[in-house]
């Protein structure tokens, strides 16, 4: 037997689980829901989303409405009656007339080790706040954010080499196959889903700007690792050098101390350059992006607009956000 699916998602952590979908002769997928193309880059062009662009390479139905309640994308879904109604990091809130929608079930895959960091930016906090794991759910779908009862969980470890880009692949690909797995079990009723502990439930809310500032006064060079290495590639972590924004891309908490100053530099030579950072930690800077300028490895930058520079010289201007 064949059970009919509308999926919706947008970034490119729930392509993997689209494909997978498509490619199962268990499942049909009658619709793809995603969010509106969005304006991008200096000439804001209209760019559409990863899931739109796979879905367009299957031919299979686009539904891209700019709210759900009450549009006629919502009508049409209801319409299909789906065996499964399924998500993977949409980015709407789904009405309870759609989740009801579902014959079999409306299950989410949420990229976190639910009732850990509901909401939209799960992977961002676990590696920023220095979390050694964060896994994948698949949970039904309620009203309420990421609330639903959940059906089985994966972990997947958190190295330090991780970003947000190398864990939303890894992520993807563990909640492709944990969906995978568990919607089986879900049609013959061979599951055991467990309400969420309100106790234990932490939330991601979207990155602000404001998050995306480093500072180097209030934060150890450890906690700087995290920052970057949690924000980055979505939104590049930020300090300020020559009264501009330097993008952080990769950086390197050292096993030494120092007496100077935060954003002063400690260390610097043709293949190394380290900052100060607070309690007297250090920070050694491996890869950024100069205002206006492209990624470049530090070796680069020091041979460049970076070589005026010295030891003791403050580097990291932004120290009192």
């Amino acid at each position: 037997m064949t059970y009919s699916v509308v999926f919706m998602g947008t970034p490119q952590f729930a392509v993997p689980i689209l494909e997978a979908l498509i490619q199962s002769a268990d499942y049909q997928v009658k619709a793809v829901v995603t969010q509106p193309d969005r304006p991008q880059g200096r000439k804001h062009q209209l760019v559409a989303s990863p899931v739109k662009v796979a879905a367009l390479a299957h031919d299979v139905p686009i539904l891209q409405p700019d709210k759900m309640l009450h549009s006629p994308e919502m009508a049409e879904i209801i319409a299909l009656q789906p065996d499964f109604i399924i998500t993977a990091a949409f980015g709407q809130f789904l009405p309870t007339a759609l989740l009801a929608a579902a014959k079999i079930a409306a299950v989410n895959t949420h990229a976190s080790l639910l009732p850990k960091y509901r909401g939209g930016a799960p992977v961002h906090y676990a590696i920023m706040n220095g979390d050694e794991e964060t896994g994948v759910s698949i949970m039904y779908m309620v009203k309420k954010m990421d609330a639903g009862d959940v059906i089985d969980q994966v972990k997947v470890p958190i190295l330090s080499s991780d970003n947000v880009g190398t864990m939303f692949e890894k992520l993807s690909f563990a909640g492709r196959d944990l969906l995978m797995d568990t919607l089986p079990k879900i049609i013959t009723g061979q599951i055991h889903p467990k309400p969420q502990n309100e106790a234990l439930v932490s939330f991601s809310p979207n990155i602000t700007h404001e998050q995306q500032a480093l500072n180097f006064e209030k934060e150890t060079a450890q906690a700087l690792d995290w920052h970057v290495r949690g924000l980055y590639p979505t939104h590049p972590a930020y300090t300020v050098v020559d009264k501009k924004r330097m993008k952080l891309i990769d950086v390197t908490p050292l096993d030494i101390t120092t007496t100077l100053l935060p954003g002063q530099v400690v260390i610097k030579n043709k293949k190394q350059f380290s900052v100060a950072a607070a309690n007297g930690t250090v920070l050694q800077i491996n890869a950024l992006q100069p205002a206006g300028k492209p990624k470049m490895l530090i070796q680069d930058y020091l041979n460049g607009v970076g070589n005026h520079y010295d030891v003791n010289d403050v580097w990291a201007e932004n120290i009192e956000l």
